[in-house]
């Protein structure tokens, strides 16, 4: 039965703790519109998906009213584009992102996840010809997003792909210089990428998912926030314990949507991601909790620590909530999504080093990070391959996602708007790593991948 503490607890989560559902992510697999030719292939993805998307927004948007549980987005994840246009005659594997961008508006999502390559050991001629497409694609779609995982731990890293990454996000942020750069917002850099993930840029649906799935991504920092604040000067134990709880009951809420947006759309439920989704807003910040647990600013000695206990109880106590999660799950530190983070940047506490060691015990890695515009590619790549040595080594998603914004220097803010935020610009290390992403081949996977 319920209380009324009980019904009370859950109104103050949802009014003053700025609980939401972030995403109801639609998984759909494009498996069966490979096609010889691009255009009945491009015609198969336009139709499968405003055929299994058509009442997406009226079932969410439903269930919210109903329940009165606010849910931010809505969204689609699709069988990695680099598989169809492998199956093609034609290089023009740009009008893929253009039909998926065009069917996502059709059925009204935020966003639309799965322009996305798998070359963690090698290329195929899908691949290859998806990544070279990026550029136009992310400059003339609006809302397409795109992955690349170019590392795992049973694989390896796959160097040639790390060094041709820093050299895409250069062009896309060129192409899209004349609004910060964005299009590099909508594109992820992965190693130990995952089938299931509901989150944005980063989601894709796996060839190992079913035809269609409902996957929940949650948030819920200002709760866990809010917890902690009634234990304040207790040891770590009654920290960590009280984190466990509050993500218990996030987790619920997220399994109550996902569990009846799957029903009432006829296909399978399958994942909670309880992930602690930051926003820009007062009250919403991963890095306040941090704080909350004793640090001046985040950025600070101690700041890891604090992360990893957050990481492991919130993915404990939603593991007790929950018997599907999946995705990423933990805590995400992207810094132009945290307004806690933000202020770290500004006050000199958090740097580009201190967030790569964060990332070690973190959920993904460096995310919605504005570095100079003049940033090399080689650096861009020397970045990327040190996140994903860290994925690979410590068998992790991580991931990056980083803005160099053209005409912007240290010192300088952008505005991206909306749950993108604003980002101070970051200082990136001045020497070079040139001679090192030369090299190309693949760094071995660790010896630890072998247990077969």
């Amino acid at each position: 039965m319920l209380s009324m503490n009980n019904i009370q607890e859950t109104l103050q989560m949802f009014q003053d703790n700025k609980l939401d559902i972030r995403t109801v992510t639609m998984g759909i697999s494009l498996m069966d519109c490979i096609d010889s030719d691009i255009e009945r292939s491009v015609e198969k993805v336009y139709k499968k998906i405003t055929e299994k998307a058509k009442n997406l927004i009226a079932v969410v948007e439903a269930i919210e009213a109903e329940y009165g549980i606010p849910i931010i987005h809505k969204r689609i994840s699709v069988t990695p584009i680099a598989l169809l246009a492998g199956a093609t005659e034609s290089d023009e594997t740009f009008k893929f992102a253009q039909v998926l961008d065009r069917a996502a508006k059709e059925v009204g999502v935020n966003f639309i996840g799965g322009y996305s390559a798998l070359v963690q050991k090698g290329f195929t001629k899908g691949d290859t010809r998806l990544i070279k497409s990026l550029p136009v694609a992310l400059s003339t779609t609006d809302i397409v997003c795109s992955s690349v995982n170019v590392a795992s731990t049973k694989a390896g890293m796959n160097m040639d792909a790390i060094k041709q990454m820093g050299q895409i996000i250069k062009e896309i942020a060129h192409l899209t210089a004349d609004s910060n750069s964005i299009g590099c917002a909508k594109l992820v850099v992965f190693s130990n990428a995952v089938e299931d993930n509901p989150f944005m840029a980063g989601a894709f649906h796996g060839v190992g998912e079913a035809d269609v799935a409902i996957n929940v991504g949650i948030s819920g920092p200002g709760v866990v926030k809010a917890a902690l604040e009634k234990v304040q000067g207790l040891p770590f134990d009654d920290v960590a314990d009280t984190i466990k709880k509050a993500a218990f009951k996030i987790t619920r809420v997220g399994e109550l949507v996902a569990k009846e947006a799957a029903s009432r759309l006829g296909v399978p439920y399958g994942i909670v991601d309880l992930s602690l989704a930051p926003t820009p807003e007062v009250g919403d910040s991963v890095a306040r909790i941090l704080e909350e647990m004793g640090l001046e600013v985040c950025g600070t000695h101690g700041t890891t620590a604090a992360l990893a206990l957050l990481n492991d109880a919130v993915k404990k106590g939603g593991a007790m909530a929950s018997s599907h999660v999946g995705g990423l799950s933990g805590a995400f530190i992207p810094v132009s999504e945290d307004e806690g983070m933000i202020e770290a940047v500004r006050k000199g506490a958090l740097s580009l080093d201190k967030l790569e060691a964060m990332t070690c015990v973190c959920s993904v890695g460096l995310d919605m990070i504005a570095v100079p515009g003049d940033t090399s590619a080689e650096t861009l790549s020397a970045i990327i391959a040190d996140e994903a040595a860290i994925g690979m080594i410590n068998t992790k998603t991580t991931a990056v996602r980083i803005i160099p914004v053209e005409g912007k220097g240290v010192g300088d803010e952008v505005t991206f708007g909306g749950l993108l935020g604003e980002a101070p610009i970051i200082a990136v290390n001045p020497f070079g790593s040139s001679l090192f992403i030369n090299r190309g081949g693949r760094i071995p996977a660790p010896i630890h991948s072998l247990r077969n």
